[in-house]
């Protein structure tokens, strides 16, 4: 029997819909010698590298010939280039096209009502945002690169990214946004950093989501007075960290005041909560027109280990809401659990080095790798078939290798017609491919 699918929160569609965005992206190099592949089929089969977890681009130029109708099938790829031409064209692409991507899948996801089921607080949605290492060498490099030079006259080069996901301290699943790079640009002296990358994030979210509402989660690099001014401007809801070394005036103030409030209670599996909580503290002594509201939380599990949090805000803190802000507040380790975790350990690469190129090529391909994340994220969120799929395999890891075995061994017509076969196929009824 087969499973039925959403229409437009499957695979086919979500890829096709990507398809269609890739199409209106100019090609950077008219001019290219190989003009019987288009630019379109260079980022379809970008696309397919990170999708079918290829773990370097030699395996995908490996199957590319031996997988040509079924590139074409899934992938829309008239024509796939080898791993050499994908790298130097997609070297020239410059990553703001990449972006209209992200937005026309969110808007799916937006349409098909997944996203209501993230719903936080009065009608906000959680938004984790965190840095992390993208790539790093001694000997490569690019004019993007930032650089850290060490004392033994030595030079790494680098580049991270600022991620940016939709998280809910109910779901195991995450929602990425498209990530903000941090690097430099061309023949820049100052290394970029994490606080340049979320301005330049928060322009961009404002222009593509005007209507969506969130509440921004960050760690303690976020709780400064520049970061809460830019939330502010922006009318963007916060709940960043803030430890008690780097806010020693605002804890100073919250302990001598006498309009701080406490809330405990104990839970029915034995933990006993215990809050404090202060509105309209003010920031750091530098800055006391910057003003918060202040969130301490401390667990006590029944063996009687204590855990403390504690948290700056714009949300008006009452005794109604402690309880849903901590649990806001602690769902940002979501990013770096569900995201940045399965990106690195669970099959998609993250930190295996596809190519670096000598322009743009290190950030297009990660972009393409949380492009099929996302997609991976959405079938997991609203495909029924694509859960099924995975039960069955038992793991990320054993899904990525079962697909990747059956796209070798079987002419496929669809992603649908994959997943329902490999429901219900077990791979050892496969003839040997080798």
């Amino acid at each position: 029997m087969n499973i039925p699918l959403r229409k437009f929160l499957c695979a086919d569609a979500l890829i096709a819909s990507i398809f269609q965005t890739f199409q209106k992206i100019p090609d950077p190099k008219k001019s290219a010698k190989n003009t019987s592949i288009s630019f379109t089929d260079i980022l379809m089969s970008g696309l397919a590298v990170f999708g079918l977890k290829f773990p370097s681009l030699l395996k995908y130029d490996q199957n590319r010939n031996v997988v040509a109708d079924n590139l074409k099938n899934l992938y829309h790829v008239d024509e796939a280039p080898s791993d050499t031409y994908l790298r130097e064209r997609l070297d020239e692409l410059n990553p703001d096209f990449i972006r209209p991507a992200f937005k026309k899948i969110f808007a799916t996801l937006q349409r098909g009502k997944c996203l209501e089921e993230f719903e936080f607080l009065d009608g906000h949605y959680l938004m984790s945002l965190d840095g992390t290492g993208e790539f790093s060498s001694t000997k490569i490099c690019c004019p993007q690169c930032c650089r850290k030079e060490h004392k033994d006259g030595t030079v790494t080069y680098y580049h991270q990214m600022l991620g940016v996901c939709i998280v809910h301290p109910e779901k195991s699943n995450v929602i990425p946004l498209c990530p903000e790079t941090i690097q430099n640009g061309d023949g820049s002296a100052k290394n970029d950093c994490e606080r340049n990358a979320a301005k330049r994030f928060i322009e961009h979210f404002k222009r593509e989501h005007p209507h969506l509402k969130v509440i921004a989660l960050s760690d303690g690099i976020a709780s400064n007075a520049p970061n809460i001014q830019l939330m502010e401007t922006n009318r963007i809801k916060y709940l960043f960290g803030a430890k008690p070394g780097d806010h020693q005036f605002l804890f100073d103030y919250v302990n001598q005041s006498d309009d701080t409030q406490e809330y405990e209670f104990s839970d029915e599996k034995g933990f006993f909560h215990q809050f404090r909580y202060i509105n309209n503290a003010p920031l750091n002594k530098s800055n006391q027109d910057v003003r918060v509201n202040f969130l301490e939380y401390m667990q006590t599990d029944p063996k009687g280990k204590e855990t403390v949090f504690s948290w700056v805000t714009n949300i008006l803190i009452t005794q109604d809401n402690v309880y849903t802000l901590m649990r806001g507040g602690r769902a940002r380790w979501k990013i770096e659990n569900e995201m940045f975790n399965t990106l690195k350990n669970l099959g998609y690469n993250f930190e295996h080095n596809y190519g670096h190129g000598e322009k743009y090529l290190s950030t297009i391909l990660c972009l393409l790798m949380m492009l099929a994340f996302l997609i991976d994220q959405i079938q997991e969120i609203a495909c029924s078939l694509f859960r099924a799929v995975k039960k069955r395999a038992g793991a990320y890891r054993a899904t990525w290798e079962l697909m990747r075995s059956y796209f070798r061994m079987v002419r496929i017509s669809s992603w649908e017609w994959l997943y329902q076969l490999m429901t219900r196929i077990s791979l050892i009824d496969l003839p040997d491919s080798s």
